[in-house]
């Protein structure tokens, strides 16, 4: 569940056979309290403060450079085109046309019932 660097999960609190555990995302959940874990917080903390330096350096670890929609042409993407336009005129959306920041988790999956409470949302998806 916390496998990303410098990544901590916080038990807040044990009932009967269940735990519930704090994500660092905010998200408050239950599990099984015969789960086991690994006590501790994943290594390497520093690895979002670590400075590339120049795009080639993202290129060679496998990372591609990614274009904005609205830099693009009206044919290669839903926000492309305009004079020096900025913003794209319509609501966020992918280069298929489907609206982007909404929520994808199926609400109907069998674990959905043991969230308590929901990972803290950007400003797109409140």
């Amino acid at each position: 569940m916390a496998r990303s660097a410098g990544a901590g999960v916080q038990v807040v609190a044990k009932e009967g056979a269940m735990v519930t555990l704090k994500m660092m995302s905010g998200e408050v959940r239950l599990v099984r309290g015969v789960c086991l874990a690994t006590i501790g917080q994943v290594g390497n903390v520093e690895h979002e403060l670590e400075s590339l330096g120049k795009a080639g350096t993202k290129i060679w670890r496998g990372r591609r450079s990614r274009v904005r929609g609205v830099a693009k042409n009206p044919v290669d993407h839903p926000l492309g085109g305009g004079e020096g336009k900025s913003s794209g005129g319509r609501p966020p959306v992918s280069p298929w046309g489907k609206p982007e920041g909404v929520k994808t988790r199926h609400k109907k999956k069998a674990s959905t019932k043991l969230i308590i409470r929901g990972h803290k949302r950007g400003k797109a998806t409140r």
